[in-house]
């Protein structure tokens, strides 16, 4: 950039050839002086790794702080150093534990889905940068229909470790049992499709598998059965939790909910009241049903499946239990249950059960 680019007009102008032309030049993007006091009312925080921008305005909602890179190690003193407002973050890694931090100084800390924010940026898709993005989140922490992430305390957090990682060591073993089935189906052994007949099966032909294929598959029986081991232990893990939480213990309470489900609730919703009711539970977790109405005449279509996954899944599967079980049962809701589809407890069935289940006025 040169100083043809853009006109300073406080500047006197350049005689050329006798006539009097403006002189061009550059702005610098305003920043916020050392020894200036700023009223910062609004600060959106771009989150990063290592590097964060910062975007900051004042009453008049006019920029006052524009830091587009600030190192990690400075992120806490930066935001110290200013008076009490309002701070956005987009929801991602780290986002909760920066909202602690912030909190502890006086801050009001509100976090926003990525996909809420999107749409204030100004720029677009085309003018994606860390600078946009805090901007962009500064100016949607302030709309008054903004929906907001709960900020987790650290033993909910440390609670959905476990579940995350019990999680992720149910698909390693789901992995490892497909791959044990693929290879041994080279060899024309092909296995049954249920986990423990897998199991049997391979054992039995274990010793007639030629060379290092019986090796191979040897080590990964073994791993496979400490993987059982550690899947076992998280779930004494959830229990011990589960019993020594009371909003645990009275999510239990409801029929398809054990200790899984319910500490995934407590550690992932926290205060229920954040929802007016069962049917914006639902919403949030993607079981209701996406509307496409136009003219007066409502159009359902299937569930959005929007929100926590995981969550979502334990819900309908602890339904789809129900549903099986619902024949043998004359309490209310096995009686809906088995009138809806409960000799068929199909995915669909699980679903709507789920919905009509819903847990948000179990605690309260």
């Amino acid at each position: 950039m040169n100083e043809r680019d853009f006109p300073i007009p406080n500047q006197a102008p350049v005689a050329c050839n006798g006539i009097k032309v403006p002189r061009w030049g550059s702005h610098a993007p305003s920043t916020h002086s050392k020894g200036k006091s700023m009223a910062i009312v609004t600060l959106g925080i771009d989150l990063a790794k290592n590097v964060f921008a910062l975007h900051g305005v004042g009453p008049t909602g006019k920029p006052e702080l524009l830091r587009p890179e600030v190192r990690r190690s400075k992120l806490l003193e930066v935001v110290a150093s200013l008076p009490p407002c309002l701070i956005g973050m987009e929801a991602c890694s780290g986002a909760h534990h920066w909202a602690r931090e912030f909190q502890k100084l006086g801050h009001t800390v509100r976090i926003m889905a990525p996909k809420f924010v999107a749409p204030y940026r100004m720029s677009g898709k085309r003018g994606k940068n860390d600078a946009n993005d805090a901007a962009a989140i500064c100016e949607a922490v302030t709309r008054p229909n903004m929906r907001f992430v709960p900020v987790k305390t650290v033993d909910q957090q440390a609670d959905l470790f476990i579940h995350r990682a019990r999680q992720g060591y149910i698909e390693e073993r789901t992995a490892l049992i497909n791959r044990l089935r693929g290879l041994l189906s080279e060899l024309g052994v092909v296995l049954p499709l249920k986990a423990s007949a897998m199991r049997r099966e391979a054992n039995v032909v274990l010793e007639d598998l030629p060379g290092w294929c019986n090796t191979v598959v040897g080590d990964m029986l073994n791993h496979l059965g400490r993987l059982d081991e550690r899947i076992d232990e998280y779930d004494k893990h959830l229990r011990q939790i589960a019993k020594q939480n009371d909003k645990a213990c009275q999510l239990m309470k409801l029929a398809g909910i054990g200790p899984t489900t319910a500490t995934a609730i407590v550690a992932s919703v926290g205060n229920a009241h954040d929802f007016q009711n069962s049917r914006q539970f639902c919403a949030w977790l993607g079981l209701t049903p996406g509307q496409h109405s136009s003219g007066g005449k409502a159009r359902l279509g299937r569930i959005t499946k929007t929100g926590d996954s995981y969550l979502r899944t334990l819900l309908v599967m602890g339904a789809r239990s129900l549903l099986m079980k619902a024949a043998a049962h004359s309490d209310p809701v096995s009686r809906w249950a088995f009138v809806s589809g409960g000799a068929n407890p199909t995915l669909n069935g699980g679903v709507r059960l789920s919905r009509a289940t819903t847990p948000r006025g179990a605690y309260r």
